[in-house]
């Protein structure tokens, strides 16, 4: 009843098994069922929110504590709909692009950990994927479960004298949870009725990323090959332990692993009595990543605190790697461009950065964008951020929060759980870390390759400089003008910019204003001249023009932050378009 093939798996190129045939089909119908009858509570509200009365009536306002409870029932929801829903409000958790903020806080409380299943139904699927029994495989192998997970469960044996960690994939979970992507996929028209194109894109790239990625996380075959790739790329590093694949010992379903002891990395007591330097640990863990992200463009993408361990000299070991991420080498050297916009503090070329990626609208308005910007930096430096900033800055989204500039694509998204989820852990390790200054070192001494250090410290230097230059030519200038001023031959030069066409628009409306004021006086002219059919024509025609007037000063809407920008990359083509234009 149910067939397994193998697909691409976008975009390494790398096939996963993806179940098939009548048996996923027949249990897709089942839960979509189930799925709709769980949501329907939610779904009526969400409606409700939009129109009063479903078909017509204006939006309703929800208050935060309504969030909250709503957001309550989801993760509970997710958590009764089983594995995939899980790891579906895992990912959300980390998508505020996706959901507003009590969601996202609620969501984040969900764990992955599930009580493991009984070992008589592991047993046998050892035993089939390995082709022997477990005495005849493995010298010692402990049949209960050090770890338990919503898509497998990890047991600790023995071969050959050495420890290994054996993870095995749950008895028809691929099944189980294709059906569910299935129904999600069939569902998504549903939730993207009614959405404005900003959030529709989001949830169908939401949706293609978690799909691939659940699959791949199915795939032991994939995470093996994971494994030797990333731990190939940090081979000569003596502080960093990835598990050795054990490669006579795992298949697609079964993986077997050298067993690699550690402290967890927010055990921070343990830590300290080991005597690690926590903040030196911290640094070593965000540059890890960087090399990961920008230089090698494949990343282990769920740095929570139970895939990541510090032995007693200071060794970073990582687990897991079943959720890992891969970036072409475009979006690596964007992602580049935007940390050499971090490390000169060029708020400017940090948004043209995200512009070219497709993660911020080019039509965003650079100024609120700036501030927002500015906000997240200080953030990422540690600094305190007073609650008025933000309450202004959400001031001017509130009217347009589904119309947020801000779009993840796919192959962005994990690197921004890796940014969330790794921010939680260096904070818990060291509440002062600075992750600009870290980036900074980063790219100016170890950064990928001297023509880039060259790069960046050469853009520096330039910013350095033109600030210097800046600051001396400003005093003997200021101190001319002053002069000038004392003899009262200072002229100031006023140019309006009027691109926007609204000193045409204000004509307008003086000029309707005028018309309409006039209409009174008219109306009672005519009144005594010529009666009331002369005079009620002159006053509707005035109201008339009332109402144009008013029509004019109506709230224009269109889509959220609409002023036309363009990143620096247009303007310089345009300004040389320009030149070649005048050359001619």
């Amino acid at each position: 009843m149910t067939a397994e093939e193998r697909v691409a798996d976008e975009p390494t190129g790398e096939t996963v098994s993806q179940p098939g045939g009548v048996g996923v089909r027949l249990r897709a119908l089942w839960r979509a069922l189930v799925i709709v009858w769980q949501f329907v509570p939610l779904l009526w509200q969400w409606a409700r929110d939009r129109k009063r009365f479903l078909l017509f009536g204006r939006s309703r306002s929800v208050a935060p504590e309504t969030r909250t409870r709503r957001a309550r029932y989801l993760k509970d929801t997710f958590v009764d709909l089983g594995p995939a829903f899980i790891k579906l409000g895992q990912m959300l958790s980390t998508r505020p692009d996706a959901l507003p903020r009590a969601y996202v806080d609620v969501l984040s409380e969900l764990q992955d950990n599930v009580p493991p299943d009984a070992w008589a139904t592991i047993e046998p699927v050892i035993e089939r994927e390995l082709g022997d029994d477990i005495d005849t495989l493995f010298e010692e192998f402990d049949t209960t479960a050090i770890s338990g997970a919503s898509l497998g469960q990890v047991y600790e044996a023995q071969i050959d004298g050495q420890r290994v960690a054996v993870k095995v994939l749950r008895p028809n979970i691929r099944t189980r949870v294709e059906s569910d992507l299935r129904v999600l996929s069939a569902l998504l028209p549903v939730l993207t009725y009614g959405a404005d194109p900003g959030q529709a894109f989001t949830l169908e790239n939401l949706t293609e990323e978690f799909a691939a990625t659940v699959r791949r996380e199915m795939d032991y075959g994939h995470e093996a090959r994971m494994l030797r790739e990333i731990g190939d790329n940090f081979a000569n590093d003596d502080d960093i332990a990835i598990p050795d694949v054990v490669e006579s010992h795992s298949t697609d379903r079964v993986l077997t692993m050298t067993y690699l002891d550690g402290v967890k990395i927010d055990d921070v007591e343990r830590l300290d009595e080991l005597g690690i330097d926590r903040p030196a640990l911290v640094r070593r863990l965000e540059e890890v990543y960087i090399q990961m992200i920008v230089e090698d463009g494949l990343f282990h993408a769920d740095p929570h605190p139970g895939n990541l361990a510090v032995q007693p000299d200071g060794t970073l070991v990582f687990y897991d790697f079943g959720m890992t991420g891969y970036l072409g080498p475009r979006t690596q050297d964007q992602l580049l461009d935007f940390y050499v916009g971090l490390a000169t503090d060029d708020v400017d070329r940090v948004m043209d950065a995200f512009v070219e990626m497709g993660a911020l609208d080019p039509m965003a308005d650079r100024d609120v964008m700036r501030e927002a910007f500015d906000i997240v930096i200080e953030q990422f430096r540690g600094e305190d951020i007073s609650e008025y900033r933000i309450e202004q800055l959400v001031g001017q989204f509130e009217t347009q929060l589904y119309e947020f500039p801000m779009r993840l694509p796919q192959d962005l998204a994990l690197v921004v759980r890796v940014t969330t989820v790794l921010e939680g852990v260096c904070r818990t390790l060291d509440p002062e870390f600075d992750f600009i200054e870290i980036i900074s070192e980063y790219v100016m001494e170890q950064g990928a390759g001297d023509d880039v250090r060259e790069q960046i410290k050469t853009e520096i230097q330039e910013t350095v400089t033109g600030s210097t230059r800046s600051a001396v030519r400003t005093a003997p200038r200021l101190e001319d003008a002053l002069d000038r001023v004392e003899r009262e031959e200072l002229l100031v030069k006023t140019v309006l910019e009027d691109s926007d066409g609204l000193s045409r628009v204000l004509a307008k409306r003086l000029l309707l204003g005028i018309v309409a004021s006039a209409g009174v006086p008219v109306s009672a002219y005519l009144y005594t001249v010529n009666g009331l059919q002369p005079a009620a024509l002159a006053l509707s025609g005035s109201a008339a023009v009332i109402g144009i007037l008013a029509w004019s000063f109506r709230r224009r809407r269109g889509p959220a932050l609409s002023s036309p920008q363009f990143t620096r990359h247009e303007m310089q083509q345009r300004q040389a378009a320009d030149g070649v234009d005048g050359d001619e």
